[in-house]
């Protein structure tokens, strides 16, 4: 009797026949927000957040890159690790990894084109493999890199390590299209957003993977982010408009907690193919 009992826990069954998560997936899933306006407008506000707070630190704070990577980086894994931990989504615990992620991927990157000398070209192509080996990690030891299987502490470490390299990945890529490619922050931004307008596209009106898309948007919303802030913190004669790095991170960030505290917001799924639907794509 216990084992039937524990059977119909495990996996139940929807009216239709169709066998559902068991119960402990369902809680690991629920840690992740659900995919909606609202969550693409956090995290593009998170980005430029990660901008505008890395600089505060490194160059305003006079922190200097390696002190403020190593600053962030233990910020972050102390943040992933309560994250894994958590038995439920937290809205404000996710987001203050996703800015700790992305204000290391800041300094990191900072750190990289500059102080080792690599530059913005070096930098990205760098972050660029540093990313597909993650992902290729992840889709060789768990099958698949749809966010939707995140259900396991090892699935998770991957998500975050992926996240936190795409986030790096924006960063190097913002300052490469900005400086290395002479468009300026505004012709920047306007580069990452019309990117990010095929990415829609796509997804509306083609069968392209939806797993691919997400992690395209993920990617492209940073240096989208990165550009907006390098606009807003950055001298008058580089194109920025040179406010207060201090001033329009609080400011950022309070519109971040407003939104995360009063827009509704509800643990639930990424947008993803089925394990089965990505092996096919």
């Amino acid at each position: 009797m216990n084992r039937l009992r524990a059977s119909a826990f495990t996996l139940r069954r929807s009216s239709a026949g169709t066998p559902t998560l068991n119960h402990s997936r369902q809680e690991a899933l629920s840690k992740v927000p659900e995919v909606t306006l609202i969550f693409w407008i956090i995290k593009i506000a998170a980005t430029t957040l990660g901008e505008t707070g890395g600089d505060t630190v490194t160059m305003t704070l006079d922190w200097g890159y390696l002190a403020g990577s190593l600053l962030f980086v233990v910020a972050l894994i102390v943040l992933v690790a309560a994250q894994i931990m958590a038995k439920k989504f937290h809205p404000l615990l996710y987001w203050a990894t996703i800015v700790a992620s992305t204000t290391f991927g800041t300094t990191m990157a900072d750190f990289a084109d500059r102080s080792l000398g690599i530059g913005y070209t070096g930098g990205s192509t760098l972050l660029a493999l540093l990313l597909a080996a993650t992902l290729l990690l992840w889709r060789f030891s768990q099958g698949t890199i749809d966010v939707n299987t995140v259900a396991t502490p090892k699935a998770e470490a991957f998500y975050w390590a992926a996240i936190t390299f795409s986030q790096t990945l924006g960063t190097a890529l913002g300052d490469w299209i900005a400086d290395t490619g002479g468009l300026g922050y505004e012709g920047g931004a306007l580069v990452f957003a019309a990117a990010l307008a095929v990415v829609v596209l796509l997804h509306y009106f083609t069968s392209a993977s939806r797993v691919l898309l997400f992690w395209a948007a993920f990617i492209l919303t940073r240096p989208l982010g990165a550009t907006v802030g390098d606009f807003l913190d950055k001298p008058i004669a580089d194109g920025g408009l040179a406010l207060s790095r201090p001033l329009a991170s609080a400011v950022i960030a309070a519109f971040i907690i407003v939104c995360v505290l009063v827009l509704p917001q509800r643990a639930g799924r990424h947008p993803g193919v089925s394990e089965t639907e990505f092996a096919r794509n």
